[in-house]
């Protein structure tokens, strides 16, 4: 069956919006589509149906394509633990962890297990849509590339490049990939596509066929900004968005490893929340009605990271106060007394002070817990998922946050202090409107339901502005 890459001139052109739009395009055209990307770089994951982790992009692609999330759909994970090194995830499994400087020796391996997860995809499949990874001008790391041209010369998927209209100098972008990499490798491009155009897109017709004139290649259409592409996860942290509501005042603390941060999303979406993404350097705002303790990648890591802006001695104010806090995940398990790290799993091995907020204490050990859930919290139904490494327990789980049957979580005596290793739960209408209600907040239902209508919007935007017809027939 065949396939498509859409590939970028940078990282952050809209590559995986656009695949999610394509799949939706596809889907509705009557096809079976999937989306595939070799190798994903985010601490954004979403649990998949058969028990791994992926890239929450491509599980919002699976969504577009009526699928259930496959380790197959992203076989290649990195899942950033410093800033020279990462978790290794293989077909939805930590293989370890690597520097930089070395990874590049694993990926000759690597490409077997991705060539071997596209194949499974592409024999099940209409229409496999591949998304590349950053750009295929960056030639230094062309020899062992497995997310980009490696892929496709391996794979023999024919390419589209996408160049990013709105950062400046897409004519440089387009041309320019062209003549810094392989010819070998600029004869699998197909062709190109203007994506982030602000305004009248008639006014880059000068520009559109210099391009075309300059590589040869056809031009598959000029995309306007898409507006509504805050209704749907994100999964690159420089997406990081505040709400425009007004109410509630809701504090998260942008951790410099923050992970699965799309938990968010379906608050900064509520009319009667405002909620603040606070960068390094900020105080948590006195007015602050509840202070979100986000997940993370390096718990340890970020705790000291958060020691270091000033935010431990702003949460002791906060609730002295009588704010609310509420940590997930990582940040659950910073809010209790210590985290004990006997093998070094999430860092140095160690013994670790918490917050104390919460009275629990978190051992590191065991393997990662990944699984999705539903079970009840705060007296309502509720589901999400869990990704995460250790166990925590204490004096203040006997006030479970939730049950998914097992107890989850803790509570503080007083109620304002609250953990629950839970992700994706504020998706989930019910929970949130409880939530909230005891916040004094009425929540707004949909917001699943608005994730699709976004994805539906998307793909009439695409319908209108490319010829899309055209550019699914270079598909071989």
């Amino acid at each position: 069956m065949p396939a498509l890459m859409i590939q970028g001139t940078g990282s952050n052109v809209g590559k995986s919006l656009l695949v999610a739009g394509l799949c939706r395009v596809a889907r509705r055209r009557g096809m079976s589509v999937a989306p595939f990307k070799p190798q994903n770089m985010s601490n954004n994951a979403a649990v998949t149906c058969n028990g791994g982790e992926i890239g929450r992009a491509q599980a919002l692609q699976a969504r577009a394509c009526g699928l259930e999330p496959h380790t197959d759909m992203n076989p290649v994970l990195l899942k950033p633990e410093t800033d020279t090194g990462a978790q290794v995830v293989v077909q939805g499994r930590v293989i370890g962890r690597a520097q930089a400087r070395d990874y590049g020796g694993l990926k000759p391996r690597l490409l077997d297990a991705v060539l071997e997860s596209y194949g499974r995809l592409r024999r099940d499949h209409d229409l496999v849509l591949v998304e590349g990874a950053g750009s295929p001008a960056e030639v230094n790391l062309r020899p062992r590339d497995i997310a980009n041209m490696g892929f496709a010369r391996a794979a023999n998927v024919p390419v589209v490049l996408a160049g990013d209209i709105d950062r400046g100098g897409v004519i440089a972008q387009i041309i320019g990939t062209q003549n810094v990499i392989d010819p070998l490798d600029a004869e699998m491009i197909r062709g190109f596509l203007i994506n982030k155009f602000r305004g009248d897109p008639r006014l880059f017709d000068d520009g559109y066929r210099f391009i075309q004139e300059r590589t040869g290649w056809a031009g598959f259409g000029v995309v306007p900004w898409f507006a509504e592409a805050h209704r749907l996860p994100a999964e690159d942290a420089v997406d990081l968005r505040a709400s425009t509501g007004k109410g509630l005042n809701v504090v998260c603390l942008t951790l410099s490893r923050i992970a699965n941060f799309d938990d968010l999303d379906p608050l900064a979406a509520e009319p009667g929340v405002a909620l603040t993404m606070l960068g390094p350097g900020q105080p948590i705002p006195a007015n602050a009605d509840l202070v979100i303790v986000p997940g993370t990648k390096s718990t340890t890591g970020d705790l000291a990271f958060l020691r270091a802006q000033g935010w431990d001695i702003d949460l002791i104010a906060h609730r002295r106060r009588g704010g609310h806090v509420l940590g997930i995940c990582g940040g659950y398990q910073m809010l209790g007394q210590v985290i004990d790290d006997p093998q070094g799993v999430d860092g140095a091995k160690g013994r670790v002070e918490g917050l104390g907020l919460l009275q629990i204490r978190t051992v590191m050990a065991g393997d990662k817990r990944l699984t999705r859930i539903s079970g009840t919290a705060m007296d309502c139904p509720v589901t999400g998922y869990e990704i995460h490494m250790g166990r925590s327990e204490g004096a203040d789980s006997v006030r479970p946050f939730a049950h998914i049957p097992q107890p989850d979580g803790a509570v503080s005596p007083d109620g304002r202090v609250a953990g629950t290793y839970l992700h994706g739960l504020f998706a989930d209408d019910r929970f949130r409107a409880a939530y909230l209600g005891r916040l004094g907040v009425a929540s707004r239902p949909g917001y699943e339901a608005g994730v699709d209508q976004a994805l539906d919007q998307l793909a009439d935007h695409l319908e209108r502005y490319l010829d899309v017809g055209a550019l699914l027939a270079c598909a071989s």
